[in-house]
Formats: C-alpha cells, structure tokens, sequence
C-alpha cells in the first residue's frame, strides 16, 4: 500500500508538471525554436550531468557490474515485439504506408523524456542505471532497426549514413551515463564543486521533460487524436503486448525487484519523439507517427498509475 500511495503521488507530481507545460502553450509563451531549446536543455545539458552525478554518488561497483548483464532483457523483448509486430500488421492489415513506422513504434518505447523523468518521481534516484539499462537498447534498437523500417515507408532515396547513426545511438545521455559508469568501476572521485554543479544542473530534467511534453500534446492538438485499426494497433504494442512479454521475461528471473519494476514500467512507455522527426526526413506519415505521439503519451498517464498496482501486486 505504501508503495502504491508513493507511486500515486509522484504520478499526480507528474501530470500537474505536464498541465503546467501544456496551459503555458495555451498562452503563446512557446515558439517552434524555445520547443527545441528546451529539449536540448534535457537532453544534452541537464541529463548527462544528472547520470554522473546520481550514478557515482547511489551506486557502488559490484553494484553496476551486476545489472550490465540484464541488458539481454529489453533487447529480447524488443526483438521479440519486432516479430509480433509482423503478425499483426497482417493480421489488423494495416495500411502498407504505415507498416514500417507502425513496426518501429510496435516496439520502441520512450525512455527519456516520458520513461527517465516517470520512473525517477516515481522510485527515485535508485532507478536511475535500470533505467539507462533499457534505455541503451532501445536507443541501439531504434537507430538501427527503427530506422530502417521507417525508411521502408519513405520515398526519399537517401539513406542515414553510418556515422550518422552512431552518433545519434551514443548521444549526450548515454555518454554521461557511460561516464558515471566508469567513474564508479575505477573508482574515480570528482572534486566536490564539480558534484554539486552536476547535481543542481541535474536537477531541471524532470521538470523540463515534463513542460515539454505539456508543449507537445498542445502542439500536436488533442482534436487530431483518433482511433482506428492502425492506431490500435500500435496502442496495443504499447500498452498490452509490451508489458505482458516483459513481465513474462523478467518475473522468472532473479533480478532485484525494483528493477523489474522499472523495466516492465520502461516497456510501456508511449511512442518515441524521434519517430515523427525520423519520418519526415524519409518522407513517410510523420502525422500518423505525431499522433501517435500524441496518444501514447497521454494514454501513458492513464496506464502508469494502472501498471503501478500491477507490479506492486507481482512483484
């Protein structure tokens, strides 16, 4: 019951900074360009500092060489969900120009924006490495086999070249936790002014993840939200398929329980940002994969408190 009160908390924490987010658009305070300065803030100024300092202050090393292995986890799951994904597009006979974005957004979840900022209102500072656990191969996932199947539906003739996605698979987060990784394995202590920097630079990512996603969903306009047979589909892969196959995976195991938690509430988080970005530069549905967007994120809020009595009850 604690644990559900605590979660309650956190959630409605959550939802009141996205209202926040989405009543300032409302009043004209957001442009296109401060939309993108403010993800830039997250992304490559508050989120890697935020990973340094939480990892080499709450982890030990045993500690991370422990979870390192259960990286296998989410990448079976996803390349499992990529095969599910398949059967249903044939199954609900989803549009042919929507295969390769409603595959790539069957199984692709977002772990920064909408998974870090929730898991970490919710469980706390704890499940900081669980969470970049998953992360990192959803990111690996998602510029390889995501984008490829997103190209599938494009008409541009180029092609995102190899060094382009690697630099988007080892991106400013991911760095600043491999950093902290190694900080903790070698034992390297930073001087104190450098920590607390790192900590009050930290401090804007849940926040400022939760403002952007308020700009999102007005940006994106509840009125185009819609359900039909390949929107479904794709809530399905989210919300049903996901979790399921991860609780499948993960409960059997000896992993600890907060990091099962996290892991099944990482499955079924809402549809990457970058898919809309991603199709439009290939010329596929980017406003079916921003509605999308759009649905999975506010549906995530509805889901989460949901799968919070679930696992608690589970685990």
């Amino acid at each position: 019951m604690q644990v559900f009160l605590e979660s309650g908390s956190g959630i409605l924490m959550i939802i009141l900074m996205v209202a926040v987010g989405y009543f300032l658009a409302t009043r004209g305070w957001f442009s296109e360009d401060s939309t993108k300065l403010i993800a830039k803030l997250v992304t490559q100024v508050a989120l890697p500092p935020y990973m340094i300092s939480s990892i080499t202050s709450d982890f030990s090393r045993q500690e991370l060489l422990n979870i390192l292995p259960d990286l296998r986890f989410p990448i079976l799951s996803m390349m499992i969900l990529f095969i599910v994904s398949i059967f249903v597009v044939r199954l609900i006979k989803v549009r042919p120009i929507h295969r390769g974005l409603f595959e790539s957004m069957f199984f692709n979840s977002n772990t920064v924006f909408v998974g870090l900022p929730i898991n970490l209102a919710i469980f706390g500072s704890k499940s900081l490495p669980y969470v970049l656990v998953y992360y990192m191969a959803n990111t690996m996932i998602f510029w390889t086999l995501g984008v490829y199947l997103i190209q599938r539906d494009g008409e541009a003739a180029e092609r995102m070249s190899l060094q382009a996605i690697i630099k988007k698979i080892f991106s400013a987060p991911l760095i600043g936790f491999i950093i902290g990784v190694v900080l903790v394995i070698l034992g390297i202590h930073l001087p104190t002014f450098l920590m607390e920097g790192f900590s009050y630079m930290g401090g804007l990512t849940i926040p400022l993840s939760m403002i952007f996603i308020g700009i999102s969903v007005h940006t994106a306009g509840i009125k185009n939200m819609e359900l039909n047979r390949d929107s479904l589909g794709v809530l399905s892969g989210r919300f049903i398929f996901a979790p399921l196959l991860m609780m499948l995976l993960v409960l059997p195991s000896s992993m600890p329980i907060l990091m099962k938690q996290v892991f099944i509430l990482q499955s079924c988080m809402p549809v990457m940002t970058n898919a809309p970005v991603v199709s439009k530069i290939y010329k596929a549905d980017a406003n079916f994969s921003s509605i999308m967007v759009t649905e999975t994120t506010l549906l995530s809020l509805l889901i989460v408190p949901i799968m919070m009595v679930i696992i608690t009850h589970l685990a």
